[in-house]
């Protein structure tokens, strides 16, 4: 039996310190394996302390159930916002949950994982294994029966549209994995959590579903709903301070969602899907799109140390990185508005949806490789450019997903004629949800900081900014917030 190591370990010291003070702030960042009892646990889990000969922590829900465990039916370690470590780092693991949690491996296999993130099965298997206790077929199938128990829970779908919506190949697999990481069948779980929220076939057949998206709290979920309704596309999205709603397509056909917060963490997702096979897609692009498993905590207290940012810490605590639901799309949008106020930039993107993209519906690379030249409008430089990235990708010559580390993706994007450092950062910012990406060169960035005292030029806050690192992105996010009232809307 596994059992604590006796020698003094400083991070296992942190962890039991955090999970006897059942500090929730800790929720989904590591797993607590007791083996005396045979269950894990999440960190702020209410039963009695265990000793620490009997712990083991792990990173991964997956690597516990791999070590033997079950899932603690008392606090149900997976009913949490996930680990911000899949954002902070940017090593293969890092980057292959990204991917999993997408659901890559329910539709492209193993195989298609390792080839996304360019390297071989046995290789990729190997590192995951040591990195975070499981292989990726391990990783992918303690993902699908999280997924299943939040449908379970949250909604009222037939318990073989959960086992699909999860990702399950049958009805068998799916009964057989959560008997094996709840010991409990599907039903149980149902009548024993069950929450009511309901769901619906569509006449057109499709599936309508809610589902409550935790987050850490603090959550500045209110700036995230301003900034989507500040840049909200004609004919693709709505917003206001209250709700946003857009229609994005998935890996099986489109979702029409509205988003709206519910208490001071948490958003809830109302969503109309083609496809009851994208639900687990969809909540990782929500997830994601909000910034919901950052860890707002340690991003405040390390920001708030700089008596210069302390302020603006204070005035919004919990600031979240806007994110995105789609590379490509977010790609298109920063090329649009590159240069232009947020009102033209809005005015343009909401004409190419609704000459190129069928009025409701971003358009594909294709698309626009082919007609944009019939929509955009501006220099013949920079329409030229974004053709020509478009024909890139329709072609397959540059491909951008949320599985590329950050000096790769940059790479790609400055390798492309008319894409310079800030196009490529604010792409990685929003795409990836990086936490470490200062735009130093934008304009209004600088000018917050002139005003703050914190630099005057754009090397200036280049240099001030390493001290923030790594939630340079988060410094960047609250200078924008704080910019002179006299300039345009933040980026």
């Amino acid at each position: 039996m596994p059992t604590a190591p006796v020698t003094s370990d400083p991070l296992f010291d942190q962890r039991y310190r955090a999970m006897s003070a059942r500090d929730a702030r800790f929720d989904g960042q590591f797993i607590t394996g007791v083996h005396s009892t045979g269950i894990y646990c999440r960190p702020s889990c209410p039963a009695v302390t265990p000793q620490q000969r009997n712990v083991v922590f792990y990173r991964t829900a997956a690597a516990a159930h791999e070590a033997g465990l079950r899932a603690c039916k008392r606090c149900q370690p997976d009913a949490v916002p996930g680990s911000p470590e899949w954002n902070l780092r940017d090593d293969l693991a890092s980057r292959a949950m990204r991917l999993i949690t997408d659901g890559v491996v329910e539709r492209e296999g193993v195989s298609g994982l390792a080839r996304r993130l360019g390297y071989t099965t046995r290789h990729l298997s190997r590192v995951l294994q040591t990195e975070l206790g499981a292989g990726p077929l391990a990783l992918a199938r303690a993902h699908r029966a999280q997924s299943a128990r939040e449908l379970l829970v949250s909604t009222d779908l037939p318990v073989a549209d959960v086992a699909f919506a999860a990702g399950f190949a049958s009805i068998r697999q799916f009964n057989e994995t959560i008997a094996a990481v709840y010991q409990l069948t599907p039903s149980d779980i149902r009548r024993r959590w069950g929450r009511g929220a309901g769901s619906s076939t569509a006449p057109d057949g499709g599936t309508t579903l809610t589902l409550r998206l935790p987050a850490r709290a603090p959550f500045d979920g209110p700036g995230l709903m301003r900034f989507f309704a500040d840049h909200a596309v004609p004919g693709l999205e709505t917003g206001d301070d209250a709700a946003f709603s857009r229609r994005l397509r998935l890996p099986h056909g489109d979702a029409e969602v509205t988003l709206t917060l519910d208490g001071d963490a948490a958003v809830r997702c109302r969503a109309r899907l083609d496809s009851v096979a994208d639900v687990a897609t969809l909540v990782a692009r929500v997830r994601r799109l909000f910034d919901l498993d950052a860890d707002s905590v340690a991003i405040d207290a390390a920001l708030a140390a700089d008596a210069r940012l302390a302020p603006l810490v204070d005035a919004v605590p919990g600031m979240r990185i806007p994110g995105s639901v789609d590379v490509e799309e977010t790609l298109f949008r920063t090329l649009v508005g590159q240069q232009i106020s947020v009102a033209a930039a809005r005015t343009v993107l909401g004409r190419i949806v609704r000459d190129l993209g069928d009025g409701v519906r971003f358009p594909d690379a294709a698309r626009i490789a082919e007609h944009g030249t019939e929509v955009l409008r501006g220099p013949a430089t920079r329409v030229a450019s974004i053709v020509g990235v478009a024909r890139a990708i329709a072609e397959g010559e540059l491909v951008l997903d949320v599985g590329l580390p950050l000096p790769e993706l940059t790479a790609r994007l400055l390798a492309q004629p008319g894409i310079g450092p800030w196009t490529a950062g604010y792409v990685a910012l929003r795409a990836l949800g990086n936490p470490d990406v200062l735009l130093s060169s934008d304009l209004v960035m600088v000018q917050s900081a002139r005003a703050l005292g914190i630099a005057d030029t754009a090397r200036g806050l280049e240099a001030a900014g390493r001290a923030w690192s790594p939630w340079r992105s988060y410094a960047g996010m609250h200078l924008w917030r704080a910019r002179p009232k006299a300039d345009a809307p933040q980026r």
